[in-house]
């Protein structure tokens, strides 16, 4: 007899075998063990950073969250309901799909616009993309899934790629030679305590630039890491009482109502005068009157830009969205969630081909350390069960059961 899904409400006395997903479970995830399939998320989540990275110039940050969520959430949705995917149900379902709403969604998309338009994308991914620490911590300790000397020094190593990818250069040099002494041209924003001279205090290079993290947006993008590792977590209880296909499309129309709502807000609060109407109760003139004038955020879109903002929303976030968290309900947290740090080393890829820009050899560098940290991540039992048996190394592995990844814990 077929074992009972994780995805079956325990309340409900049904039997299991009714549930119409149940009969198209396993080939579903033998398809996910695919490398292919593994690694299409990340490759989707890479590309479509290319594409938005002139839209941002042409829209708001939160209309542009929003677009990337509710119009997929939708298309999610009805892919669902054309597959026969039970729709959610109860109030369980719902509350579960909610909270993973607002942290993944709303949350996380709201935290990674706004962290955008303030920092540089490098090391905007570089904080980003350090959420399978995060992933692999929360994920060792709520469902014990083991991670293993090999495992924490692939997530260290791959760490150190990103910081490679993402990083200046400079920073990274001078950490290895020590401080940089020389003085940094053009104004330092913000007041200078100690007297001295007129010019104010030398600054060194590390001094600015950590004096200038935190004020360009790298905080909102850490918090966007953080959503992203709690969201990549919830799956694993959204999907006890709803289909991880149908929650998915749910969580992204929830989720991007509040960002599209919060872009009108915000795009009505840079029109003062209209914006007071707005109290008087009057928005339909409001709205009139600021379309009318031009300053609506999908009005100064190209049509190139609505190409980009497509291609970003049906394969940047329905696509690679669906396929993310139907895997995460199906498999290893650490494993996947390691994969992410393959997404700055598309987007750099395809920054450099489609849009002309260079690689350094530090940046290459970090592409070579990236790829070893994902090896080392997802063959780590083998490597253990290998160094055990060849070399004599005593390395701590897992439980039998645990060493297909592919399995749900």
């Amino acid at each position: 007899m077929a074992p009972r899904s994780s995805t079956d409400d325990p309340d409900t006395g049904n039997d299991p075998n009714d549930a119409p997903r149940i009969p198209i479970r396993q080939p579903l995830l033998a398809l996910t063990s695919n490398p292919l399939i593994l690694i299409a998320p990340f490759f989707l989540w890479g590309t479509a950073m290319v594409a938005m990275k002139g839209v941002m110039q042409e829209t708001t940050p939160l209309f542009l969250a929003g677009v990337r969520l509710l119009p997929a959430g939708l298309l999610v949705v009805a892919v669902s309901m054309l597959l026969g995917k039970q729709q959610p149900k109860g109030w369980r379902a719902w509350l579960w799909i909610s909270l993973f709403a607002l942290v993944d969604g709303t949350l996380f998309q709201g935290f990674l616009a706004k962290g955008l338009e303030r920092t540089g994308a490098g090391l905007g991914s570089v904080m980003i993309d350090s959420q399978p620490l995060a992933v692999a911590v929360m994920a060792r300790f709520l469902f014990q899934e083991w991670i293993g000397p090999l495992g924490w020094i692939g997530l260290l190593i791959g760490l150190i790629g990103i910081s490679f990818i993402g990083l200046p250069d400079e920073w990274i040099i001078g950490l290895f030679q020590g401080p940089i002494s020389g003085p940094i041209s053009g104004p330092i924003s913000g007041p200078i305590s100690g007297g001295g001279a007129a010019s104010g205090p030398v600054i060194t290079v590390e001094q600015e630039i950590w004096s200038g993290l935190f004020q360009q947006g790298e905080w909102l993008m850490l918090m966007a890491a953080l959503s992203m590792a709690v969201g990549t977590i919830l799956i694993r209880y959204v999907v006890r009482w709803a289909d991880p296909v149908a929650a998915t499309g749910w969580h992204m129309v929830i989720g991007g109502v509040p960002l599209m709502a919060a872009a009108l807000l915000d795009w009505l609060s840079g029109n003062p005068a209209e914006y007071s109407d707005l109290a008087g109760g009057t928005m339909g003139s409001v709205i009139r009157e600021a379309l009318a004038g031009g300053t609506a955020p999908w009005q100064g879109i190209s049509l190139s830009g609505w190409l980009e903002m497509s291609y970003a929303t049906v394969f940047g976030s329905a696509i690679a969205y669906g396929l993310f968290f139907y895997i995460a309900a199906q498999g290893n947290l650490t494993s996947l969630s390691a994969l992410t740090f393959l997404t700055p080393v598309f987007a750099l890829l395809f920054s450099t081909l489609l849009l002309s820009e260079s690689l350094s050899a530090l940046q290459w560098g970090g592409v070579v350390l990236t790829l070893v940290s994902i090896y080392l991540i997802n063959q780590r039992i083998q490597l253990a069960n290998w160094l055990s048996d060849q070399l004599s190394i005593s390395i701590s592995a897992p439980p039998a059961a645990a060493e297909d990844p592919q399995k749900t814990t």
